[in-house]
């Protein structure tokens, strides 16, 4: 290898990246022309761009409307773009689900709905339900981010307050043909998690709902609780029958984010293994376990030989302790750089592939031997920014932030170690 390890890294986030566009993806998966109107719906961080692949590649009329983050949106000639908050939802988001539930009413059996959903739809399309407020889906969410539950556990909680998730927007089609093309932000890549599954069955309930709010001790309002504990929030199931027009196809994943990095990896010279696209926990523990496995394979040779390089994918949580500015990619870097102790030819990228690592317009950071050292020198102790979660203001006092801005995309999180080697000679000979 010729290049510098920090360069080969940002590489190899490029090309997750950029396996994950629209515009490369969304043409293939594209249906054939219905007899009667194409509808397109869209929600998430990459819906615009989206919208903008079907319009480029569509022959004949199109209309609809999707609902993407701010500074996301992608000039469109049919297809109204609208840009809400995230993570937070707020008015505009609400006002544009509004819509997107009443475009889908009254359609026939030779209508179809082309639905574009991607990571940050469950904030971006916030409908409470009846008796509910945006101000109490604000409130959950904003607990739901500090609390250290999976996306898996907040998702089945937004969806049984919700009047727009859980299936109830594919409902609302019926009887018309729904074609679902998903990237998918979340391990596993479960479509009822996705986007907090508005397009297709939700096999959760209610009572599971209200299980995670107990776990992680999340107050709720009394009009709240009595949603979960009555049932009236329960979702539309897989076998409803008005899903019977219903299908899923996804177009882009984590796993094929980590594919497109390892080949690039392999053609620098550099082998490159996959320990998995859907990793979840505490963001620093998996920082420290992940260094652990580093180190081996530097000492050790074990599992992979060195030179080699480590990705990884998923989405790790992070409990807010400190008033530190997040998010969990740096918190997992730090995690990481601490334990690995400025291990010599060890370096490593993580970032979120959306171009923004919480709530931060930075995707994330990059570590090297000397991250510690430079860091004691300007004074500043690893340590207590782990403890205050601040790993965007540790790596952004060293320089070493990965900004992307908006990338148009999102297959959630990416990280990479790169282990240079330094093997240990067995003493036994």
């Amino acid at each position: 290898m010729t290049e510098l390890p920090e360069v080969l890294l940002r590489r190899l986030f490029d090309a997750a990246v950029a396996s994950a566009q629209p515009d490369i993806c969304v043409p293939q998966h594209l249906p054939k022309p219905p007899k009667g109107r194409l509808l397109v719906i869209g929600a998430g961080k990459a819906s615009a761009a989206m919208a903008k692949a079907v319009e480029d590649h569509w022959q004949g009329p199109v209309e609809g409307l999707v609902v993407t983050r701010y500074g996301y949106a992608v000039p469109c000639r049919s297809i109204e773009i609208v840009e809400a908050a995230h993570p937070v939802p707020d008015s505009a988001g609400m006002e544009a689900a509004i819509r997107a539930l009443g475009r889908v009413k009254g359609l026939s059996t030779d209508d179809l709905v082309l639905f574009l959903i991607s990571g940050g739809g469950s904030a971006l399309l916030p409908l409470p339900l009846d008796g509910l407020t945006l101000e109490d889906k604000q409130d959950l969410n904003r607990q739901l981010l500090r609390c250290g539950a999976t996306i898996t556990e907040m998702n089945i909680v937004r969806r049984h307050l919700s009047a727009i998730k859980g299936g109830r927007l594919a409902a609302a089609c019926h009887p018309a043909r729904v074609v679902n093309l998903l990237i998918s932000d979340v391990p596993g890549d479960d479509p009822a998690v996705i986007a907090s599954g508005a397009t297709v069955g939700d096999p959760t309930t209610c009572a599971d709902a209200l299980a995670i709010v107990d776990r992680y001790q999340i107050s709720l309002p009394p009009r709240v609780l009595d949603i979960l504990q009555t049932g009236r929030g329960e979702s539309v199931k897989p076998e409803d029958p008005r899903l019977a027009r219903v299908e899923t196809h996804l177009i882009a994943t984590p796993q094929k984010a980590l594919e497109a990095a390892a080949a690039v990896a392999r053609k620098a010279g550099i082998p490159a293994h996959i320990l998995g696209d859907s990793i979840e926990g505490e963001a620093r523990e998996v920082g420290t376990v992940m260094a652990g496995m580093a180190l081996q394979v530097a000492r050790r040779g074990m599992p992979f030989a060195p030179p080699c390089i480590l990705l990884s994918g998923g989405e790790t949580t992070v409990t807010l302790r400190g008033t530190g500015r997040g998010g969990r990619n740096v918190e997992f870097l730090l995690a990481l750089a601490i334990a690995l102790r400025g291990e010599a030819g060890v370096h490593a990228v993580a970032g979120d592939t959306d171009g923004v690592d919480g709530a931060e317009e930075i995707a994330g950071a990059l570590v090297s031997p000397d991250t510690l050292d430079r860091a004691w020198a300007m004074g500043i102790n690893p340590h207590d920014s782990l403890a205050n979660n601040d790993g965007h203001g540790f790596f952004e006092a060293l320089g070493s932030s990965l900004i992307t801005g908006p990338t148009m995309t999102n297959v959630n999180d990416f990280r990479a170690i790169f282990v240079a080697g330094n093997v240990i000679p067995d003493a036994m000979g």
